[in-house]
């Protein structure tokens, strides 16, 4: 770890040469202090593209994603996380990752190392998946030229069947690098992912190959089901949960710290509740998930037939009324340090309520519904509005008050997803092992993944969690275990549909987007390439706000598949 706190420094001068996807580089004024190109040592630079990469990904991953995949709803400054009301972004960090990436694998190949080739090869892949599936058609063939001049300086979009397929081969080429064992420049104290194990990198772009294959699938089955029985065949892909590609975080600074932890009054952590979708399907099964990534609620409603009000103003305090309307988050924590025992209540009597209105949710865990019109008031919260300590709804658990653990990680792709992946293949009928197995092991890696792997008999054994050979169950347990990673389970959503998430009254549309806007800078600086990608986007009955480039308009990958809706 003393090592990870210092390569930080030297790597930031690498930030000199990072400028957005379009910008001509030919007039920037040479650094006599930086790192130069000619000569610079790709460990060096490993660092920076894994640690932005991971950092990015988990940042969708947790917040407006998580929102939409209804991981979590916000309680404050909720509108783009519960109901999607998105302006253009922004990508220039992603192709500010690839171009230091590319160096990478431009100096890899010169110094002739074939980790470090395989390497780039396999975050560049990361990078523009991630970027084409978020946005649509990209700067691919000509990005990250702008050096070059001429016409790179304002890049062709690539369609995303250009862009897939250059993905896929290029995780192939790294796959055959990582498989020849040259361990020549390996520095492992720089290889923040695996620490230079050349198995585990070839297993992380093979498990990327199906989840491209099968992202594919809709538009060109052959293809996929080949590519995926090749590499299921193979057995050189990700299948146990300490295989995971994640990141571990320090939490010495911002950079390196898990982003929950971050503020010093604790908004960034409480401001983000559970989801009732997502809290509710844990809660029904018996999830020994639920208890490591979210908290009870401090203050539990009871039912009291004979409280002569509708409802308490006041909490109780192991059933005795106090003077307090809401007990706040760090009193409360305080209180349970002193006292684990201790029991805070609030009273209501159901039969003062009337025929339309809402009572109380007494459950111990409560999650917020997806996208209501005031989520800050939900379940008769006393202290609403932009404090976001709702006393009545539960937050994460408080593990997610550190700025590291062991279970604070960005996780890129995981045991969890493969398994699942090759169950769904399984249910299409491809050479891949029983749906069943693969189904189990999809859950068993993600149940490991969180420390309760001794809890699976148990679990798989739930009524609802029990194999009973659907694609709507495979679906619905990958959606689970994509925690933190929400964007692959946005990507599945797009293209199957699963599980059936409904939005709320607050969403402007009546169904879920399925794409990030472009930004402005795109639109503006590069506005023939970007309008010609815009014309490409299917608008649809949703597209209103926006026209074309809405959030609800479809990429090619989705279009003419009749999902996530039509």
């Amino acid at each position: 770890m003393k090592t990870m706190k210092t390569i930080f420094k030297p790597v930031l001068l690498v930030a000199l040469i990072i400028f957005s996807a379009c910008e001509d580089l030919s007039d920037v004024n040479v650094n006599e202090n930086g790192v130069s190109q000619s000569t610079a040592n790709p460990n060096l630079l490993m660092p920076t593209v894994m640690q932005g990469v991971a950092n990015s990904y988990l940042d969708l991953g947790i917040m407006d994603i998580a929102g939409t995949m209804q991981h979590t709803q916000k309680t404050g400054w909720y509108s783009a996380h519960n109901s999607y009301d998105w302006a253009p972004r922004d990508w220039s960090a992603w192709y500010g990752y690839e171009r230091t990436n590319k160096l990478i694998y431009e100096r890899a190949v010169e110094l002739n190392w074939p980790f470090h080739q395989g390497v780039a090869l396999t975050m560049k892949s990361f990078i523009y998946g991630t970027i084409t599936d978020l946005w649509g058609d990209a700067p691919y063939t000509e990005a990250v030229k702008g050096d070059e001049g001429g016409e790179f300086v304002q890049p062709l979009f690539d369609t995303q069947d250009i862009i897939y397929a250059g993905i896929i081969e290029d995780l192939k080429k790294a796959s055959a690098l990582f498989a020849t064992g040259d361990v020549t420049g390996i520095s492992s104290s720089y290889d923040i992912y695996y620490g230079g194990d050349m198995e585990k990198w070839q297993k992380f772009a093979n498990s990327l190959m199906l989840r491209y294959y099968m992202r594919i699938s809709d538009k060109n089955a052959s293809a996929a089901k080949s590519g995926i029985e090749e590499i299921y065949n193979s057995g050189v892909y990700i299948s146990e949960a300490s295989e995971d590609a994640t990141m571990a975080y320090i939490g010495a600074n911002a950079s390196n710290a898990f982003p929950t932890g971050l503020t010093d009054d604790g908004t960034k952590f409480r401001n983000a509740r559970a989801c009732a979708t997502l809290l509710n399907n844990l809660v029904a099964n018996n999830d020994p998930r639920l208890e490591v990534w979210f908290a009870p609620v401090h203050v539990q409603w009871v039912e009291d037939l004979a409280l002569g009000t509708k409802m308490d103003e006041f909490i109780r305090r192991n059933g005795v009324l106090t003077a307090k309307t809401d007990i706040k988050d760090e009193e409360y924590r305080e209180e349970k340090e002193a006292d684990p025992t201790v029991v805070y209540t609030r009273h209501f009597n159901p039969t003062l309520f009337g025929a339309n209105e809402e009572k109380p949710v007494t459950s111990a865990y409560v999650g917020i519904p997806p996208a209501i019109i005031q989520p800050d008031y939900y379940n008769y919260n006393p202290t609403p509005g932009q404090t976001v300590e709702n006393q009545h709804v539960s937050q994460y658990d408080d593990i997610y008050r550190n700025l590291s653990g062991s279970l604070l990680k960005a996780r890129l792709i995981s045991a969890a997803e493969t398994h699942f992946t090759l169950a769904e293949a399984a249910l299409k009928g491809w050479a891949v092992g029983s749906a069943e197995t693969n189904y189990e092991n999809g859950v068993k890696s993600s149940l490991d993944a969180w420390n309760v792997g001794g809890d699976f008999a148990s679990y798989v054994a739930e009524p609802g969690v029990a194999y009973n050979g659907t694609l709507e169950q495979v679906m619905e347990q990958k959606w689970i275990a994509s925690w933190t990673a929400a964007v692959e389970s946005w990507m599945d959503f797009r293209r199957t549909g699963l599980p059936a998430l409904q939005t709320g009254p607050a969403s402007p549309e009546p169904v879920l987007p399925v794409r990030f806007i472009y930004s402005d800078d795109e639109t503006l600086r590069n506005e023939s390439n970007a309008s010609e990608a815009i014309d490409r986007l299917e608008e649809t009955e949703y597209s209103n706000l926006r026209g074309a480039d809405s959030q609800w308009s479809k990429p090619w990958i989705i279009q003419g598949t009749g999902k996530p809706w039509e």
